[in-house]
């Protein structure tokens, strides 16, 4: 039988926006991140490696890695359920360990799914970080924000902020492995999305200065696992030299209450499994777990049991898939 061909070509949107939308609609969970989509959208020429296999006619699969990150690069992968069982899976797992050319390899799966933590086994990766959701109904009550004494709050200006605010960010997140290293075209993407909304982006000011802030953002129905409309509590940052006063709570709530406010009954949050303190605090706030996503890692020159496919080792725009 012959296996799956694998193109090292840049996928079209429309044809990756159908293959998300299947394989959603069959595990309950989006495969592909957030910046994954995005980077499906807007990519551009250099930007990591892409890799579509193929099952006949069909676009059975896509996987694709980012730019290295110091030792380690990171990927994400998915294969149609219609096309599922047919060595697709190994197949691309192979393509990008090929085009890792030498680095350590993460590969995100969404959702914890068994079948994807026995590819990740067979193919010699270890589970070695969890990213819970946690959700909270907001038809129940909800405390008043309280603010530090001399904190003002306000909402982002688009066009001013971002600047100031990707300098604080890389403050609040100096050790987070993706949300500390956003670019100015990070947030030039999500302000392009049609659920940007500045008015829910809320930015804390002490003396002139921003020290934390809380973005906000609603899933249209539909995005999130087929779902109807959900908030999210996007991202909350507070300056190290700002811990412990009680502003990320402040932040938080101000946030819930806005989206509560904008007719949402319900708001979810993603937050690292061993972020304690983090955890402690949605918990106290009546956010609990629903279910997780891991990322596993074969280290730099591990072969595993997964075969590099001929001909998807190289360099340059297209090769493999975070």
């Amino acid at each position: 039988m012959t296996g799956p061909r694998l193109l090292s070509t840049a996928p079209r949107a429309g044809d990756i926006a159908g293959l998300v939308g299947a394989a959603t609609d069959a595990d309950a969970v989006a495969p592909l991140s957030e910046h994954g989509l995005l980077r499906v959208q807007h990519g551009e020429p250099g930007e990591g490696h892409d890799v579509v296999a193929l099952a006949g006619n069909d676009i059975g699969g896509y996987a694709y890695l980012d730019e290295p990150d110091g030792p380690e690069v990171t990927g994400e992968l998915v294969v149609h359920p219609a096309h599922r069982r047919q060595g697709l899976g190994t197949a691309l797992v192979g393509a990008l360990a090929a085009a890792a050319e030498g680095h350590a390899l993460r590969l995100w799966a969404h959702g914890d799914l068994d079948a994807a933590a026995a590819l990740a086994r067979s193919a010699g990766f270890e589970r070695f970080r969890a990213l819970w959701q946690m959700r909270r109904s907001l038809r129940e009550p909800l405390p008043p924000a309280s603010f530090p004494a001399g904190v003002s709050v306000r909402t982002f200006r688009p066009g001013q902020d971002e600047g100031p605010w990707l300098r604080l960010n890389a403050r609040a997140f100096a050790k987070h492995p993706e949300q500390g290293g956003w670019t100015t075209r990070d947030i030039e993407l999500r302000e392009s999305e049609p659920w940007f909304d500045p008015a829910g982006f809320f930015i804390a000011e002490r003396d002139g200065a921003m020290t934390g802030f809380h973005w906000t953002k609603i899933h249209p129905a539909g995005t999130a696992a087929g779902e109807a409309p959900i908030g999210e509590v996007y991202v909350v940052g507070v300056d190290p030299d700002a811990h412990g006063g009680g502003l990320g709570k402040a932040l938080t709530l101000a946030g819930l209450h806005h989206l509560r406010d904008r007719g949402q009954d319900r708001v979810m949050l993603y937050v690292d499994e061993d972020n304690v303190p983090a955890i402690r605090m949605y918990s106290e706030l009546g956010f609990t777990r629903w279910r997780a996503d891991a990322m596993y890692r074969r280290s730099a020159g591990s072969r595993g049991t997964t075969p590099a496919p001929p001909g998807t080792r190289g360099t340059g725009a297209c090769v493999s898939g975070c």
